[in-house]
């Protein structure tokens, strides 16, 4: 198997020459003021709907040295049992390549009997490469640590998140958790925001638990549910006192169709 996961949306979800892709980070980032953080939430939608409600979050947040991105499977692939780690090389967009950081992939699954390597979920996953252009952006040298998510009960989100927590506790350097995540999916923006904002409410009680009850409960597609499960319980675990809505907008402010939208939040827990 190689070595470099290549781009599967690249040209697609967001620009595919390197100069446009910087650009448009650019603009998207604009003039933050980033501050540390435990973990974030993040929307994965193509740049034109989701990437200034990507940008709120990072330009907000410094980047450490290792980042740990927690990812929905949208296509199937896998076991459906395995939480999927790529374990070796580099991810690669336009703008360069992340390195995977295999000692604290190491000691992750050490601790963690969910955790394995499998690259089939990765290939033509598209949750975790377009958070990349973001952390290459602004921290071109920072290590990745890539996770895919096939499951979505508290019960192995709460274990996940324990182990996640004790691993970075111990790790010898900072790191920043990222739940790759979008909101609700193709109703009306008004049914979107009342949705969303009973989702909102459960992560900003950084209350992994409750969101995943109320987005089954209420019917909310929010498709990286369990990412943001688990890094709401890791962060709050390490101490986590705040989760910060930081942006909320949805994919009807760009067609003008707010009768079937897909939305989109940013967070930034510390």
């Amino acid at each position: 198997m190689p070595d470099v996961r290549p781009p599967a949306v690249s040209g697609s979800f967001y620009p595919s020459d390197p100069d446009e892709l910087r650009g448009l980070v650019g603009d998207f980032l604009g003039q933050g003021s980033p501050e540390g953080a435990i973990g974030v939430i993040t929307p994965h939608a193509g740049f034109v709907y989701s990437g200034a409600c990507a940008g709120k979050v990072f330009s907000q947040t410094e980047i450490p040295q290792l980042c740990v991105i927690l990812a929905p499977n949208h296509t199937g692939l896998g076991d459906g049992v395995t939480v999927a780690a790529w374990g070796r090389g580099f991810f690669a967009t336009p703008l360069g390549e992340s390195r995977i950081d295999g000692e604290f992939l190491a000691a992750l699954k050490s601790r963690s009997n969910l955790v394995g390597d499998d690259d089939a979920p990765h290939m033509g996953e598209h949750a975790i490469e377009v958070v990349l252009p973001f952390l290459q952006y602004l921290s071109p040298t920072t290590k990745i640590v890539p996770l895919i998510i096939p499951w979505d009960d508290w019960t192995r989100c709460r274990q996940l998140a324990r182990d996640l927590a004790e691993a970075i506790s111990d790790w010898s350097g900072s790191a920043l958790m990222i739940a790759s995540s979008d909101m609700n999916h193709f109703e009306s923006a008004d049914k979107a925001l009342y949705k969303d904002t009973a989702a909102l409410e459960s992560i900003t009680m950084i209350d992994g638990e409750q969101l995943l009850s109320v987005c089954a409960s209420q019917s909310i597609t929010m498709c990286g549910r369990a990412p943001a499960a688990v890094v709401l319980e890791a962060s709050r675990l390490l101490g986590a006192e705040s989760a910060t809505v930081t942006d909320y907008r949805h994919s009807g402010m760009i067609t003008g169709d707010n009768n079937s939208v897909v939305s989109y939040a940013g967070v930034v827990l510390g």
